[in-house]
């Protein structure tokens, strides 16, 4: 029931955020639509046009999840940084519930509230590109869910390393550029890159969604790669969150900024 009250809580506030400050929102969306146009055009322009239709469908969905990923790694470390200006995230340190649920519940918050932008964008993507990608329901969300956590574990790492150095700007956006190289490559390209976190999972959006492939044409291996992957990347992440906190705590950066 804690939890719950926990995650209820973190959902309130990530819809409150986003709607008192409305034209902030609606500027991520629109400059996010708008790189997209820019990668659409390029297609058009200098793409082969016997490949077009396929590189689009591939763009489509490997935009989504950059602007997925984007959002569940990167924000949890701005929430850090926040916390530190506003000089309120020793306060959080008196919760009994513990700072890593906290952070682990406005994750999910920040997944549950921009998934049905991600929605939006997807089905305003297919519109403009004219591409219609399959979105079978009962085929992606299994996938996109057990993609989730390692997505969750990079974003506790970000989120460790922010409680020690506060000041990661710099990284964050340097992290905008990995994750599109972890969206964007696709693994018949690097085959190595399956080990990384969600990779695999995009990979297999990627071939229901463009190819028509169906839940039950993925192979046991397959998935005992995607739910290997989703339990060592999160389990490091809290680790590693864990560690870093307990070092800000010994050294007292808690309070420092």
């Amino acid at each position: 029931m804690k939890w719950f009250n926990l995650l209820q809580a973190n959902v309130r506030k990530e819809y409150i955020e986003l709607k008192r400050y409305l034209p902030n929102t609606l500027a991520y969306i629109i400059t996010f639509y708008v790189i997209f146009l820019g990668m659409f055009a390029g297609i058009q322009v200098i793409g082969d046009p016997s490949t077009q239709d396929v590189n689009t469908q591939y763009m489509i969905v490997n935009y989504i999840f950059w602007f997925l990923g984007m959002l569940v790694v990167q924000n949890i470390g701005w929430e850090i940084t926040n916390e530190a200006m506003r000089g309120t995230l020793e306060q959080l340190y008196m919760s009994p519930l513990g700072v890593w649920r906290i952070m682990a519940s406005r994750l999910i918050a920040t997944t549950v509230i921009n998934f049905f932008i991600m929605v939006a964008l997807l089905y305003l993507s297919m519109l403009t590109t004219n591409q219609w990608l399959n979105v079978d329901v009962i085929s992606v969300l299994p996938i996109f869910i057990l993609t989730l956590f390692s997505m969750f574990g990079v974003g506790l790492m970000v989120a460790g390393i922010s409680i020690i150095w506060k000041q990661v700007n710099a990284f964050l956006q340097i992290l905008q550029f990995i994750i599109a190289g972890l969206t964007f490559v696709p693994l018949s390209v690097a085959p190595y890159l399956a080990y990384f976190p969600f990779v695999k999972g995009v990979d297999l959006v990627r071939g229901i969604m463009i190819n028509g492939t169906h839940i039950s044409e993925i192979g046991a291996g397959e998935f005992a790669l995607l739910i290997g992957n989703g339990i060592v990347y999160f389990a490091l992440g809290l680790l590693i969150f864990i560690s870093c906190e307990r070092f800000a705590m010994k050294k007292g950066l808690l309070a420092h900024y």
